[in-house]
This record gives C-alpha cells, structure tokens and sequence, in this order.
C-alpha cells in the first residue's frame, strides 16, 4: 500500500483530494493512535509501542515511515513527536474525542429507553 499523499490516487478517490488522502492515512490501523500518543510529549519507539497496546514493531515502524513522509511525525533526539501540522492535525482531531463521549452518551441514552420499553 502507498503512501497516500494529496493528488494522487488514494483508498476512496482516483483525484486523490486532499481530504480522501487524509482519511485513507488516519484510517489505517494504528495511524490516528500513533498521532494521538504523540500529541502530550515525544516518545522513544519502545515507549510508542507500550503506549499502543504493544503494536508489532514492523506495523510501528511502517506506520512512522508513512506519519513522517507525509509531514506530520519527526524523529528528535527525545523520540518521535508531532510536527506543527501534526499538532494542527490533533487540534482538529482531539474535539472528536469530546464528541465521542457525547455520542456514547446519547447511545447510553437510547439503550435505556429500549430497555424501559421492553419491560
């Protein structure tokens, strides 16, 4: 599988815009979870890999290879770490979390009230 940069061809758009290229990277399994990690403070590969459930080191290191081709991850003498469009990344992504906490709420929510239907 390619790298998948903006305006070539990605997982979802032969034109490769920009936000396809966006989605197909952070959909890839660990991709968005490496990002997430890196965003408090820069991790050394061994501690990157504790911190994602014990990844393979041959998926971390293929997934680092991608996060830093395309700009959002570098290696620093700390470990890794986000670049500035890699903490704007975050910034975008880090509401989705709220978000997600909201919608399990509602879901919580709804569950509830099937089960109060159903008695």
């Amino acid at each position: 599988m390619s790298i998948p940069f903006p305006g070539s061809a990605v997982r979802g758009s032969k034109t490769g815009k920009p936000i396809m290229a966006l989605l197909d990277l952070i959909g890839r399994t660990w991709s968005l979870g490496i990002v997430w990690q890196l965003h408090q403070r820069a991790l050394t590969f061994r501690e990157l890999q504790a911190q994602c459930d014990g990844i393979s080191p041959t998926l971390l290191n293929t997934r680092l290879k991608e996060l830093r081709a395309v700009g959002i991850v570098i290696k620093s003498i700390n470990g890794y770490t986000l670049t500035l469009i890699g903490k704007e990344l975050m910034a975008v992504v880090y509401p989705l979390g709220d978000w997600s906490l909201h919608w399990q709420k509602e879901l919580d929510k709804m569950s509830d009230n099937e089960s109060k239907n159903n008695e």
